[in-house]
């Protein structure tokens, strides 16, 4: 974990306990003294008017909350020093008996003067919007996903012929299904995930193609470079680029595939192994992908099944997908910063 080495640049620190409406802000100065303090809705030209006295030689530190959004856009368009803290770490770092909103902003300004704040990446507005588009789009495919397996779940349940996962996806085959049901709520039933899927399917290629469009102007050779990797097809390419955007913020494939979440995080005390609490640090988007790299890999590169099924049997099948879901890690973070086609025989270590 990297922190935000503040205190010779700066004269003051201004904490901010934010929420969905109103934030709580408060200046102190390198000796930690309450310098201003107030609660503001959540609007840059009121924070903008507190922090005026200050603005010469003050960061401003936030929580990395689902709203910052505003708050960081704000400080960069008029050039205000602004750092982002990451959530877990710093509840680890400075866990306080006592909570409220005034201590947790001092707390955040605290940590800032005193060079202990940990750091996470605050994502520029210019590719942010587009993100949080691919994220949305990823919440309906699996909205979509569970209405096919509803159907599938209501047909065993009932007798039925089986539908498999095909047959679900099939829009005429699930209308005739909803035909020969004779009770008329398990038929509303079927009817309510057949509307699901009819009502997110031209949305979600909607989203795709646009989403696709916009990435062919502005990141078209990373689009098509880590589409070279077995497996990974058009919308998997999206999710790396735009989860993982600027490579340099990584300054080693480790740190990036720590934060793909594709190592293991062992957690020792006096040489014995503890219960590991840190898997879910890290971006839970790339994790997905990365998973879901192996089994279309498997299929389009017979070199890769072997040396998954080989991997398998010397490791057992939970261990072999942990290491090939580092591997495919890897070589995506090699393949972006050098700017090259994916080679099998590095993969496989043949080299």
């Amino acid at each position: 974990m990297e922190y935000a080495k503040l205190s010779n640049k700066f004269q003051f620190f201004c904490g901010c306990d934010m929420h969905s409406k109103s934030t709580y802000f408060k200046v102190l100065d390198k000796s930690g003294n309450v310098l201003a303090k107030k609660n503001l809705p959540n609007t840059f030209g009121s924070f903008k008017k507190f922090i005026e006295p200050f603005k010469e030689s003050v960061v401003v530190g936030v929580e990395s909350t689902y709203n910052y959004y505003w708050l960081f856009d704000g400080c960069q368009k008029e050039n205000i020093p602004f750092v982002l803290g990451h959530a877990l770490y710093i509840r680890a770092i400075a866990g306080n008996k006592k909570k409220n909103d005034a201590l947790d902003a001092e707390t955040l300004a605290n940590l800032m003067r005193n060079d202990y704040l940990p750091k996470a990446y605050p994502y520029p507005a210019d590719m942010r919007s587009v993100r949080d588009l691919l994220r949305r789009r990823h919440r309906l495919v699996r909205l979509r996903s569970e209405a096919y397996t509803h159907i599938q779940l209501v047909s065993h349940q009932n007798e039925m012929e089986t539908v498999n996962s095909a047959a679900a996806k099939n829009r005429a085959i699930r209308n005739e299904m909803i035909k020969r049901i004779d009770d008329s709520y398990i038929a509303e039933n079927v009817k309510i995930d057949a509307f699901i899927i009819d009502t997110l399917d031209p949305k979600i290629k909607e989203i795709e193609s646009k989403i696709k469009t916009e990435t062919k102007l502005k990141n078209s050779k990373r689009f098509l470079i880590l589409q070279t990797i077995p497996g990974i097809g058009e919308m998997t390419a999206l999710n790396i680029i735009y989860e993982t955007h600027d490579l340099s913020r990584f300054p080693n494939a480790g740190k990036y595939a720590s934060y793909c979440r594709t190592v293991k995080c062992e957690r020792t005390s006096n040489g014995k192994k503890k219960k590991s609490v840190n898997q879910k640090i890290g971006n839970p988007y790339l994790k997905w992908a990365y998973g879901q790299i192996l089994h279309n890999a498997r299929m389009a590169e017979d070199e890769i099944d072997k040396f998954y099924l080989k991997l398998e049997r010397k490791k057992g099948k939970k261990i072999a997908r942990a290491i090939m879901g580092h591997k495919f890690t890897n070589a995506a973070y090699f393949m972006m910063k050098h700017e090259q086609v994916f080679d099998l025989n590095k993969f496989l270590n043949k080299d």
